[in-house]
């Protein structure tokens, strides 16, 4: 898993890469840090190149979302392919998310 961290268009854009599952998280979780202390900025997640997603990714995503969206802001997921899309769906939370 790599994770790539930018500032586009004054949104910060986290690129995940690989598989994001059980082992992965705790590094993934370290990397989404700064997205939960932004404050005043979109956030997107974009997992063009993410190849899996287990239940401890979905919750790092939630973290995210989670602290962000109080303040106001909104969180992304741009990217996603059918089968981790399958696993938004399945698991609900395709309607947490907005989706690019």
């Amino acid at each position: 898993m790599n994770t790539t961290l930018k500032e586009e268009n004054n949104e910060l854009v986290m690129y995940f890469e690989g598989r994001l599952d059980t082992a992965a998280a705790p590094e993934a979780e370290k990397a989404v840090a700064p997205l939960k202390e932004s404050a005043g900025r979109n956030i997107i997640l974009d997992c063009s190149q993410l190849e899996y997603i287990s239940s401890a990714g979905l919750r790092i995503f939630l973290s995210v979302l989670k602290s962000v969206k109080p303040k106001g802001d909104h969180v992304y997921v741009r990217g996603i392919s059918d089968s981790v899309r399958a696993v938004f769906a399945m698991t609900g939370f395709i309607n947490l998310f907005e989706f690019k």
